[in-house]
Formats: C-alpha cells, sequence, structure tokens
C-alpha cells in the first residue's frame, strides 16, 4: 500500500500534458459475451503503454461501475495519438475486434475525451491521501504558503509561465 501524506500536497507537472478519459458502458448487461472482452482489453493495453516509457504515458486511474472510467495522464496529444493509431499496437487489434463483435448495435457503449493542459492551467491538492492522479503522473510537493489556496497554486504556475516567455523575448 502507498504511504499516506499527512501534509498538504499538490501535484507538479512540468509543461504541457494531456488529460485523457476514457470508458464503457454496460448498455445490456445480460450481455456478458458483448461487454466482458471489451472490458478485458484495457488492462492489456495498459501493461504495454507501462512497458514502454517513450510512449509518452504518465499515469492512471480506473473506476467501474455500469459506466466505467479511466483517467489516464500523457507526455502529449502526439504521443496519445500515436499510440492510438499504431497498428502494431494492442489498440488497433481491440478497437477491430469491438467494430467486429459490437459495431453500432447498442450492446456497449464507449467514449473517451482528450483535454490539453498548458502550464499553470491546473492546480491539486491532496490531504490524508497517498500520490494519486496527477500527483502519480508529476510530483507529489508539500504546498507552501505561497501556494495555500488553489488561486494561488494556479497563478503561481501562470506567472512562472508568464516569466519564461518574457525572458525568451
Amino acid at each position: 500500500m502507498s504511504e499516506v501524506f499527512t501534509k498538504r500536497m499538490t501535484a507538479e507537472l512540468d509543461g504541457e500534458f494531456v488529460v485523457f478519459l476514457i470508458g464503457m458502458r454496460f448498455n445490456k448487461l445480460l450481455k456478458v459475451h458483448r461487454w466482458f472482452p471489451v472490458m478485458t482489453a484495457m488492462p492489456k493495453m495498459i501493461k504495454e503503454l507501462e512497458n514502454k516509457p517513450e510512449s509518452g504515458f504518465l499515469s492512471y486511474e480506473s473506476y467501474i461501475g455500469r459506466t466505467t472510467l479511466m483517467v489516464q495522464y500523457w507526455q502529449s496529444t502526439e504521443h496519445l495519438q500515436a499510440f492510438a493509431n499504431d497498428r502494431n499496437a494492442d489498440h488497433y487489434p481491440a478497437w477491430k475486434a469491438f467494430y467486429k463483435a459490437v459495431g453500432l448495435n447498442g450492446d456497449v457503449g464507449l467514449w473517451h475525451g482528450t483535454y490539453h493542459v498548458s502550464p499553470g492551467r491546473h492546480e491539486s491538492i491532496y490531504i490524508n491521501m497517498p500520490p494519486f492522479g496527477l500527483a502519480r503522473a508529476g510530483e507529489l510537493v508539500e504546498i507552501s504558503e505561497a501556494k495555500r489556496t488553489a488561486k494561488a497554486r494556479m497563478g503561481a504556475a501562470a506567472k512562472s509561465e508568464q516569466k519564461e516567455a518574457v525572458a525568451a523575448d
């Protein structure tokens, strides 16, 4: 079990990153032969990604219910799209099998959303938590007095980005 940090913590992640939400929905619960192969395809893909640091895959969290949810963190949309379009990776055969077995018959729903996050456009807080979510993708650090509020954590990152842009000019 991961260590629980009893201090106020936040996640830091340098540069841009991508949050990818993906999941499925059991529209017809009794059609196990339709949804079970879909549900069991994702762990294989995650294992493949974790074994390839060059994939740009950073971390994930999963939740299972009638509608499943997996939150993934990626270095960039380019990394995510490269994996999705790689015919030699586990995603392509899983996608092909889904369309062959389920297609548009309504038995199993799939969904995803992709969010590109710029530096200074995110904040987080963790209290009495092990590394979780963005803190697993980035670095878990103690919150300083200067970053005590959500507004300050967002502002500190945005100010740092502005200083870097001015210095580059």
